[in-house]
This record gives C-alpha cells, structure tokens and sequence, in this order.
C-alpha cells in the first residue's frame, strides 16, 4: 500500500489540503446534479395532483344542480 497510516492519507504528503476538499466539492455537485431533477419533478407531480383535485372539485359541486 503506498500510505502506512490512516494519518498519511488524510495529510498526503502535503497535498490533503487542496485534494480531500477537492473531492467533497465533487461530491456535493454530484450529489445535486441527482437530487434537483428528483425534487423537481415531485414538486410538480403534486402541483399536478391539487391542479387535477381542484377541477374534479369545479366538476362535481357544478354537475350536481343538474339532472
């Protein structure tokens, strides 16, 4: 194995400054790059949902004066 310690691999040498915050960035961006589409697409399934609920509400309560 190139590192001996747990220690080494975190300090690499120097390096660990600008590498192991490199990767968190990373992964956070990936990590939204998934979640944004998901969270959009729920906010507008239940934007679609209560648009559905409210004009099958205006249907009913005006269908039912007539026979």
């Amino acid at each position: 194995m190139y590192f001996d310690s747990v220690q080494e691999v975190l300090v690499m040498n120097g390096h660990g400054v600008y590498v192991w915050p490199a990767y968190l960035i990373t992964i956070l961006i990936i990590m939204a790059v998934f979640i944004a589409p998901l969270r959009r697409s729920n906010r507008l399934l239940t934007q679609v949902a209560s648009e559905v609920r409210r004009a099958n509400g205006r249907v009913i309560s005006g269908s039912e004066g007539e026979p």
